[in-house]
């Protein structure tokens, strides 16, 4: 029996989904064929589907992805001495995520096909659950610290940071002349006052 090097097939996996987040990006999901991702990545189908035996496997592994990396991103945030300004700086990257054109034309990718995919859909609901609970456990954190307004309602409050960040990318989505990298000092106006004690 072969034995499978981690390191390689980590790599081949990487570098099929970085060719269907390419695809899914210039031609949207059910725009793109597996014929396409397989050019894009230089393989063959039957090596594709070594890895993804479906496309729907392919695009839920990049919202696996995506829960993983934000996971990340609020443990590193957590650490930091000043957690309003720690989540004005993961907004100003929100922000950056949606002034580049393939992220934002992705996210608006993912979330169509939640509507349309019970299973992405489920993912996709698993990673709003977890981006609000992670938002309403640092503002918890934060006011405990007085650095946000100790009386804000820390559920609430991350439900509206959640649906600004959905609007960020459906503004970007609707309005050609939002440049989302152009709107910083806006956003950390609106949030800071909102958030401050």
């Amino acid at each position: 029996m072969r034995k499978v090097d981690p390191e390689k097939h980590a790599a081949k996996r990487r570098l099929i989904l970085d060719a269907a987040i390419a695809c899914f990006s210039r031609k949207g999901f059910h725009g793109t064929s597996t014929a396409e991702i397989c050019a894009e990545a230089g393989m063959s189908p039957g090596n594709l589907f070594h890895y993804f035996p479906t496309k729907h496997t392919i695009i839920a592994a990049i919202v696996e992805e995506e829960r993983q990396e934000t996971a990340e991103i609020f443990r590193k945030l957590n650490e930091e001495a000043d957690l309003l300004a720690a989540l004005l700086g993961f907004m100003d990257t929100v922000l950056d995520l949606a002034g580049d054109p393939a992220y934002a034309s992705l996210a608006l990718e993912i979330a169509a096909e939640s509507m349309r995919d019970e299973r992405i859909g489920i993912l996709a609901a698993t990673n709003d659950a977890e981006l609000k609970a992670s938002l309403a456990a640092l503002l918890r954190e934060a006011a405990g610290r007085n650095q946000v307004d100790p009386a804000i309602d820390a559920e609430g409050a991350a439900r509206w940071i959640a649906a600004v960040i959905d609007g960020i990318f459906s503004r970007v989505a609707v309005d050609p002349g939002f440049k989302p990298k152009e709107e910083r000092s806006m956003m950390r106006r609106l949030l800071g006052r909102f958030l401050r004690p």
